[in-house]
């Protein structure tokens, strides 16, 4: 353990786009993806912590306070049966993301307010809910067949609420060329929870945020950890094209925390 503390004080702490916290700047070379991984099973050991402990994937329906509102968020249980479907039920780094958009604000280290926000794989659309509410001109995507219960969510949560931003939905598949208004401008924030999950996507995945960044774009990207392999491969990737810091968990919201998620921002280099 003493071997990790060390690797991880060497990890110099800088700002990258437009947080205002302090983040451990990840610095390119062959190993440190591999590093990265292993440092982050031995320290939060993901395993053992309790899986989905801010959601239950039985139930139809989360409810969460955030920004001074109490949301209700529809999902599909019934479609985990669907390999390869993950996006009709929440998973904690959604709460997490949002939570920590929420915290960051509060806490002066983000505006949001009047900002454009794209979100990837917007699922249940939680996420795109929380930064729409603090602010945001929000679009929220995903595949064409996720967008009824994502427009039903933004309708049933955000129809009745004075919002100080605004949220729509449209649909983007990665890799892709994105529609011309996700992108002209390009956005201030990109958003993206629980979206490296298999190896497949992640070129894609890249693909997209490469085009949907511009040099002051900043990415924020929340995944659970559950397969070092692809994380350290996404990683890898990445590195070749953007500055990677991993947010420590004293930046996140306080009653939002898990040792299964990680949070990560990303800037075009």
């Amino acid at each position: 353990m003493e071997k990790e503390e060390e690797e991880e004080a060497v990890a110099p702490m800088v700002k990258l786009g437009s947080y205002g916290g302090e983040v451990r700047l990840m610095v390119g070379g062959e190993e440190s993806a591999a590093e990265e991984t292993m440092l982050l099973w031995g320290i939060q050991q993901p395993t053992l912590s309790k899986p989905n402990a801010f959601v239950s994937q039985s139930s139809l329906q989360l409810s969460l306070d955030t920004c001074g509102h109490s949301l209700s968020i529809l999902q599909s249980p019934s479609s985990l049966g669907t390999p390869g479907v993950t996006g009709a039920v929440m998973w904690d780094s959604g709460v997490v993301l949002g939570k920590f958009l929420e915290h960051s604000v509060d806490s002066g280290m983000l505006v949001l307010q009047g900002k454009k926000i794209v979100e990837l794989g917007s699922g249940c659309g939680l996420v795109g809910c929380i930064a729409a509410l603090l602010g945001g001109e929000v679009v929220v995507t995903d595949l064409p067949d996720r967008l009824r219960l994502l427009r039903k969510n933004i309708e049933t949560n955000m129809k009745h609420v004075s919002l100080r931003g605004s949220i729509t939905a449209t649909e983007l598949t990665w890799g892709e060329d994105p529609d011309s208004k996700l992108i002209d401008p390009t956005p201030d924030f990109v958003l993206g929870s629980d979206v490296v999950y298999s190896e497949g996507a992640v070129v894609d995945l890249l693909e997209t945020l490469m085009q949907l960044s511009g040099p002051n774009t900043t990415i924020f990207l929340a995944g659970e950890l559950r397969n070092d392999v692809i994380l350290e491969y996404f990683l890898e990737a990445a590195m070749n094209n953007f500055s990677i810091g991993r947010v420590d968990q004293t930046l996140w919201h306080p009653d939002y925390c898990s040792n299964r998620v990680v949070l990560y921002v990303l800037v075009k280099k």
